[in-house]
């Protein structure tokens, strides 16, 4: 951090000094914020890149961002709090408005009466005038607590039958935790991206020796115990008509040699909201220990209808049959113009990039809108842009040279035009992939964790945890919450009802996230 200045002695300053000193420490309040500002940019920028090959430097890229971006912020803080009060309010930064705290948080009230019981100018009694009412907000740690479960035995005066309540069902049998525990573990660990050894050592702060294989033990069970929910959110996923697919690498820990080898994590999200359904969205994971064309085949053998997904060449065995219809992601051929863009400033990139932004103003403007509406409006806005933009290609084209990275670009988007186009004809698909990319975030922020102990069993679980965790928050709920309902009533539920734990039914109240929006 950048050590702090003393200003001069002000009172020893003639008008003319005054003057270029506040000018002076403007300017320089200028430029820290300019440069607050850019390191955001580049921090949105970047996360929106975590996808690819490079996303573990990319990671590390923005952690390191982020902390320098804490650094300036806070030592612009400390700079805000030390400054004159008689400086001119310019050579302080404006703050944004804030909000006000949520409505539902509980509150404690501390009330300030003044010291004094009479006027201190003339001795007179003192009436209520009013008040001055704000704000703080402050945390109370989480705690552990004990919960006693007590049965007394009752026994008949007359014959001695003795009379007990059966102990009530635990999540996990003859398990020590509760089920708030097991979700708080559930959720740091997968969606809060804490390991077991991490949290293991944050609960020996609060006086707590849980091992992390004690810990290990519990995420086992519970899985165990949710496998039915998991097999509900599947059922329920693959129903749709439309769904959004993806995979992303996760390295796991190869038995025997001690070496990592690359597993995958599937995913599959079945959200129709864009188009105007009320149907619930949810989110359904899969692992595989490699990325064979067979997995996918697989895991959709039940589906028919459009998967929205990349060219991966594994998938095109799901379009032989004619049950699964192709539907390309316009945010793929995107990415490769802006990345030309970016690193070439190549005139064509921008000019596609410029093109393909007037599809996705369209979209922004039809979104949440039923099927036929879309489509209406795709027809007489969207496909003459579409029909111009192949032309475009096919003319640049001549002026290009066949090794270049533009023409592989538009190569790439040419020679799947069919599929790309074809979300202009059924209002409702979507334009891009975006759905499933973005329940694959979670897994591209915590891909540490994914060292497991010399099996696949590691992968499985996660796959079955991100499946709950991403359908809860796709649905607006705390996960943590959710997970811990779901414990406290799972052992004693009907299996053959286990639809009524789905996020949907449930019945818990809905939080604002960025999932669920």
């Amino acid at each position: 951090m950048t050590t702090p200045r003393t200003l001069p002695d002000l009172k020893t300053l003639d008008r003319d000094s005054l003057r270029a000193l506040v000018v002076k420490q403007h300017a320089e309040l200028e430029s820290r914020d300019g440069e607050i500002e850019n390191l955001k940019l580049l921090v949105v920028k970047l996360k929106r890149m975590t996808f690819g090959p490079s996303s573990e430097k990319l990671d590390s890229t923005i952690a390191q961002l982020e902390l320098q971006l804490e650094d300036l912020e806070a030592a612009q803080a400390a700079r805000r709090l030390s400054a004159p009060q008689s400086l001119p309010s310019t050579a302080v930064a404006a703050k944004p408005a804030r909000g006000p705290l949520p409505a539902e948080l509980p509150r404690e009230i501390e009330t300030h009466m003044p010291k004094l019981e009479a006027c201190p100018d003339c001795g007179g009694t003192l009436h209520r005038l009013g008040e001055d009412v704000s704000e703080t907000l402050e945390y109370v740690p989480a705690r552990f607590k004990v919960i006693r479960i007590v049965r007394p035995k009752l026994s008949c005066s007359e014959c001695d039958r003795i009379v007990q309540e059966p102990a009530p069902h635990r999540p996990i049998d003859r398990g020590l935790a509760g089920p708030g525990l097991l979700a708080h573990v559930l959720v740091a660990k997968y969606s809060d991206h804490l390991p077991l050894y991490r949290q293991s050592e944050i609960y020996q702060r609060e006086g707590i020796e849980l091992e992390r294989s004690t810990l290990a033990d519990w995420v086992g069970g519970s899985s165990r115990v949710l496998e039915p929910l998991v097999g509900a959110i599947q059922r329920y996923v693959l129903r749709a008509k439309k769904l959004h697919g993806d995979d992303v690498p996760v390295p796991v820990l190869a038995p025997g040699n001690g070496k990592t080898k690359t597993a995958r994590l599937w995913t599959y999200v079945r959200d129709d909201r864009p188009s105007g359904s009320d149907e619930a969205p949810a989110v359904w994971f899969a692992y595989s220990p490699d990325r064979k064309g067979e997995h996918p085949a697989n895991h959709l053998t039940s589906f028919r209808g459009t998967l929205q997904a990349d060219g991966f060449a594994g998938f095109n065995r799901l379009y032989e049959t004619g049950n699964i219809h192709e539907a390309a992601c316009w945010a793929h051929v995107r990415r490769k113009f802006h990345d030309l863009a970016e690193a070439h400033q190549s005139p064509i990139a921008r000019e596609a990039l410029q093109r393909i932004a007037q599809l996705y103003g369209i979209e922004k403007e039809i979104r949440g809108r039923p099927p036929e509406e879309r489509r209406q409006i795709r027809k007489a806005r969207a496909r003459p842009l579409l029909d111009s933009l192949s032309a475009w290609f096919k003319e640049s084209l001549g002026k290009l040279s066949r090794k270049s990275d533009v023409s592989a670009a538009i190569h790439y988007a040419i020679g799947r035009w069919s599929v790309l186009m074809r979300y202009c004809d059924d209002g409702t698909l979507e334009i891009d992939n975006n759905a499933a990319e973005r329940a694959l975030r979670a897994v591209a922020l915590g891909r540490k964790n994914y060292l497991f102990a010399g099996s696949n069993a590691g992968g499985e679980r996660a796959a079955a945890m991100y499946s709950l965790i991403g359908s809860a928050k796709l649905n607006g709920l705390d996960p943590e919450a959710y997970l811990s309902t779901v414990l406290t009533r799972i052992a004693d539920h009907p299996i053959n009802r286990i639809d009524q734990l789905l996020p949907w039914n449930i019945g818990l109240p809905k939080i604002h996230t960025t999932e669920s929006s």
